[in-house]
């Protein structure tokens, strides 16, 4: 048995199919089909039930997959630290964070980071907090910004960096425009626009509407804030901004409102995977995050 037989073997169970695997693994068919089935016998198990259009695991195949992912894993750890060793403090840092917050908390402590660490390499991956959790837990990540909740808290490290409560945005003609403040259920008529389905900020406002006791009409769904901000403008609905987003609009085109009776938070958190090696990049950036966050100079 060797890595390449297990590399082969995850990439069939991945994509549940040999010619699929096959592409992916730039490899023939027979080829792959061989490897896996010479795994079988070395193992003396079935790993595949082929008896179905679409190949599935066996039980064996279940129980020797989740190993071989913890092999792949320790592997993986094991060259990053080599990486380490050898490059010392050289090494590429993948962050994700969400589209609303780049300009708003990266770039004053990414100058901090990049003028400590000149031989760092940032990889920046923009989009939504559901798609970052699934690259942090995946290990596509070092880290990411995301919104809570999130699906798998106890999968992560938390650090908490900016906690808001959601504003309305209407345009000036609007008739909430004069309020000081509104409730939520008053906006149950409303044309919201939200984020698309894969932001959690989509999810935490439907539910804080349900339970409310409304379901909302969305009218548009965005990946960018500033792009829902001049679809209020242009009067196809309202939308839920947090408050330092919302108060760095123009007063002249946008009228910001309180929003009560629920008041519902944004909280920003930065996530890493629990259990899972970090490079030299990776535990700079976590320490230079709780120093910043903290007050402190970096």
């Amino acid at each position: 048995m060797d890595i390449r037989q297990l590399t082969y073997f995850m990439e069939v169970a991945k994509q549940g199919s040999f010619t699929k695997a096959a592409q992916q693994l730039h490899i023939t068919q027979p080829s792959l089909s061989k490897m896996v089935r010479l795994l079988e016998e070395e193992l003396g198990v079935a790993l595949f039930d082929r008896s179905s259009k679409k190949i599935v695991l066996t039980d064996a195949g279940e129980s020797i997959l989740r190993s071989s992912q913890q092999v792949m894993e320790s592997l993986d750890h094991m060259t990053a630290e080599l990486d380490d060793v050898v490059q010392a403090k050289r090494g590429t840092l993948r962050l994700g964070i969400p589209p609303m917050i780049g300009g708003r908390l990266f770039p004053s402590i990414l100058e901090g980071f990049h003028s400590k660490y000149p031989q760092i390499r940032l990889q920046l991956a923009e989009r939504g907090g559901k798609l970052i959790e699934a690259g942090v837990d995946s290990g596509e990540l070092d880290a990411g910004l995301v919104i809570l909740p999130i699906g798998n808290e106890e999968k992560f490290h938390l650090l908490p960096c900016i906690e808001e409560e959601l504003h309305l945005v209407v345009y000036p003609e609007h008739w909430a425009a004069a309020r000081p403040s509104i409730g939520l259920r008053e906006l149950r008529d409303e044309a919201f626009i939200l984020f698309r389905d894969e932001f959690t900020l989509h999810d935490l406002i439907l539910d804080t509407c349900r339970q409310a006791g409304f379901e909302p009409h969305i009218a548009f769904e965005s990946t960018q804030w500033d792009f829902m901000a001049e679809l209020v403008a242009a009067r196809f609905g309202i939308t839920l901004l947090p408050s330092g987003v919302a108060g760095a609009l123009d007063p002249a085109r946008f009228r910001v409102i309180p929003l009560v009776q629920p008041a519902v938070m944004w909280r920003l958190y930065m996530i890493w995977k629990k259990d899972r090696y970090q490079s030299f990049a990776a535990r700079e950036w976590t320490a230079f995050m709780q120093k910043s966050l903290d007050g402190g100079s970096g």
